[in-house]
Formats: structure tokens, sequence, C-alpha cells
């Protein structure tokens, strides 16, 4: 982390839409390199001064990038860049999708199918217990095994080891959570979500990326055709 603002450079503002521009502004410290998820941003009066914005301006788009994990501000020390960019801003944009129901199915098969090739290469033998705990579970839970289902999904993103995606797992999951819950005649098949699960997990235990993926898209495959039949 870096313990003191650095010397940035940075574009004046125009007066149309300054909040956004300046949270653009302010983005563009990351991805120029200028700074790095940790360092210290400069002080509001010294970004006022090189944006040549209004203090009321300035805390709206520090709020803003608040608001979506990007910045963490600390009593007494400063605002500084998150060390790690959570899930706020992909949940913010999926929010917006929520009523597009095939798009959020393909968006978590086109996710999950990647993660679990990277998984296949990457898992521990300690989260490969932790899938077939899960498995043991679901077994006995044929009833209440949705919070179950998600669990082993999200393990299996997890065990890709990749800090961009972990952020974006977790809302994509919840999203379909919420879907199931507004379409009451999805089918839930507890065997055939069992003997899917094995399939993953086997591939999984074998380090078999394509198998893997194969299984992988089987089980999501069948999933999303359940959902999008309940819809109509």
């Amino acid at each position: 982390m870096g313990t003191g603002p650095k010397e940035v450079t940075m574009k004046s503002i125009k007066r149309e839409t300054m909040s956004k521009q300046v949270v653009d502004q302010i983005i563009e410290l990351l991805t120029s390199g200028q700074l790095h998820p940790g360092d210290k941003l400069p002080t509001e009066a010294e970004l006022t001064d090189k944006l040549f914005v209004s203090r009321p301006v300035l805390r709206e788009a520090l709020s803003s990038l608040e608001t979506m994990g990007m910045i963490q501000r600390k009593t007494r020390e400063g605002t500084f860049f998150s060390n790690k960019i959570g899930s706020k801003p992909f949940s913010i944009m999926l929010a917006l999708s929520a009523g597009d129901i095939p798009a959020v199915m393909e968006a978590r098969m086109s996710l999950e199918l990647g993660l679990v090739t990277m998984a296949a290469e990457k898992i521990t033998d300690s989260q490969l217990e932790q899938l077939a705990e899960i498995l043991r579970a679901t077994a006995l839970s044929k009833q209440g095994y949705v919070g179950l289902d998600k669990e082993f999904h999200r393990t299996i993103a997890y065990s890709a080891n990749n800090p961009i995606l972990e952020g974006i797992i977790d809302p994509l999951l919840n999203m379909f959570d919420e879907i199931e819950k507004q379409i009451p005649t999805v089918d839930r098949d507890h065997r055939a979500t069992m003997q899917e699960h094995q399939a993953i997990f086997e591939a999984l235990q074998q380090h078999n990326p394509l198998a893997a993926h194969s299984a992988m898209y089987h089980h999501l495959n069948h999933v999303r055709s359940k959902v999008l039949k309940s819809l109509g």
C-alpha cells in the first residue's frame, strides 16, 4: 500500500456532467498506472484545483466511487483506492439487467464455464474436500438444498483463484436465486442436480479442464432450459 499521495497529472473538466467526468478522471488514475490499488488519492483541495471543479461536485463524485467500492475514506488519513475492487460495480450493472432473464442466464454460463476450467487447473485438495462435503450435505437435503447448490458453484468459482472474477460471481449467483424465487414453477430435480454436480466434481478431481467444462455446460444448460421453459 502506498504511504502517501503521489504527484499526478489530470485533465480539466468541462461544465456538463461534471460529477461523471470527475469519476472517470479519478478511475483513469488507476487505468493509466499513475496510482495503484491501495494508494492514497490527492487531497480534496488538490483534486478541486487540478480538475477545476467545485468541492460539492468533487464530493458527489467521491460518494459515487465509494458506493461502487472503488475508494475507501479513512478518518484523519484521507481517501484511498481499494486494494481489491469488490462486487458493487457489477451488482449495479446486473440490477439494470434484472428483467432480461435469458441474458442473466447466458452471463452466468459464460462466466462459470471459464471459471470451472481454471478451477480444474488450480483447485487444491482442501477445496476438493469442501466440494465433497457440500455434495454429502446436498444428498441429505432433498428439499432445502438451494443454498448448498449456490455454495457448490461459489466454491468452484473461488477455486479459480482470480480476484477480478471473484467480485462478479456472487452477485450473479444471488441474482439467479432471485429469479428462481420469482418463478415458482421451476422444477428443482434433486437427483439430476446431484448427478450433474458429481460429474463436475469428478472432473475437478482429475484436474481435467475439458471434462470440467463439458460437465458444467451440461449442468447449466439443463438449468437454463428449465428456467426458460417455466417462463413460457
